[in-house]
């Protein structure tokens, strides 16, 4: 893929690493249908949306798929593992060409599975306050629902 079609998308080698680690497509056993997208498409797609951040939405129409096509397509290999064990056989070559340096290394604490709340603990009541209604109460002397202004007097209310 790398002197190919999608080299401006996917690196030189990563379509060889992960084509292996793609399960194949489900033949509908009563036939018909579509033809099926080819999967060097859908990895290029699918790396575009990853690396460029973009919205499933506004994947370009230069890959010739819907984007619901390369979002389910994304699910479903996401919940084969696909992506966890490329990153293990990347990880892996590179370990083995000693290119990866673990002197470093950051855990994400989003990754980190929280305990369990007790849910029966409820927070303390703090009661309720009168709060204003807008937003300009405190420099306003007509406004009825200010707590914070003074009553109108003769004078302040005139003007």
């Amino acid at each position: 893929m790398g002197r190919g079609t999608w080299s401006w998308t996917v690196p030189d080698g990563l379509r060889e690493i992960a084509e292996p680690l793609i399960p194949p497509s489900k033949v509908r056993p009563q036939g018909g249908g579509t033809q099926d997208t080819p999967d060097e498409t859908l990895v290029a797609a699918i790396i575009y949306v990853l690396v460029s951040g973009c919205a499933w939405r506004a994947l370009p129409p230069c890959f010739g798929i819907s984007k619901s096509t390369a979002h389910r397509r994304f699910l479903i290999w996401s919940r084969a593992g696909v992506w966890g064990r490329l990153h293990e056989e990347i990880l892996h070559r590179l370990d083995d060409a000693c290119q990866l340096d673990l002197s470093r290394a950051v855990l994400d604490s989003a990754h980190v599975r929280a305990k369990k709340a007790n849910s029966r603990v409820r927070a303390p009541w703090t009661g309720v306050g009168r709060v204003p209604r807008c937003t300009s109460c405190r420099t306003r002397t007509d406004c009825p629902s200010s707590l914070a202004s003074p009553r109108p007097t003769p004078t302040t209310a005139s003007r």
